[in-house]
């Protein structure tokens, strides 16, 4: 078993690695949440769905609606939809969005959407705030399943070609961001490297096991990512919970 070590990508800016016996690996890619990560967090809808739907916080929405009759599915469905659909029109990019999407396209770094929000709002902030950044492939909770199940960050890593020599699907060149616990144990679970955007109600995540490097503001990744990322140690293999 190799030695355990902090989770590591070579700098953007200069030649991978710093001397021909230690060479860190490229970065492939970065996924990214959407609410709460790329926009403001909008928490007050979780709230409103959870209320339209009767159910108490410690439920979770998408399975309570999985575990419907199939014809209350679609009613439940429209419900959340339009809390989304309000809540749209007071959608507020985070800060430092632009500045870090223009240095990931300046250095061809894929990018893509993982988020258990619907098509529709993710395609409005796209639209009005990223106009002209490319994300590819952008996973919405249509995908089954939705975070915290590592699934939807496996398929981005197999949209982009990504596998090791065995034809298995390789997501260690990837990064997730996300601002809850979903999106750190997505990545955890899929064996991307995570970063936790900080804000005030998710403050007890930056020491969490599936937490490999904290930020405040999404322009930080730049310099971080000029540098060489070098998130916290993990053991090999362990996919904590």
């Amino acid at each position: 078993m190799a030695t355990p070590g902090p989770r590591r990508f070579a700098p953007l800016r200069g030649p991978a690695g710093i001397s021909p016996f230690h060479v860190d690996p490229p970065l492939k890619g970065i996924i990214f949440d959407m609410d709460g990560t790329l926009c403001e967090p909008q928490t007050y809808m979780f709230r409103e769905m959870r209320s339209v739907l009767g159910i108490p916080q410690s439920v979770d929405i998408l399975e309570h609606i999985d575990k419907l009759p199939p014809h209350q599915q679609p009613p439940a469905h429209e419900a959340i939809r339009a809390i989304e659909r309000k809540a749209m029109a007071s959608q507020t990019p985070q800060p430092g969005l632009q500045d870090l999407m223009s240095y990931l396209e300046a250095y061809q770094v894929p990018k893509a959407i993982c988020t258990r929000n619907f098509d529709i709002p993710v395609q409005h902030l796209i639209s009005k705030f990223l106009p002209s950044s490319q994300f590819y492939p952008v996973i919405t909770r249509d995908f089954r399943p939705p975070k915290p199940h590592p699934a939807g960050i496996m398929h981005i890593a197999q949209s982009w070609g990504l596998v090791d020599s065995s034809g298995a699907v390789d997501t260690s060149g990837l990064i997730m961001v996300g601002d809850s616990l979903d999106d750190l144990t997505a990545g955890r679970l899929a064996g991307a490297a995570t970063v936790l955007l900080l804000n005030d109600v998710n403050k007890e995540l930056a020491t969490h096991e599936n937490t490999d490097l904290v930020i405040h503001q999404l322009d930080e990744l730049v310099q971080i990512l000029e540098n060489g990322f070098q998130g916290r140690v993990i053991e090999p293999g362990r996919l904590p919970l």
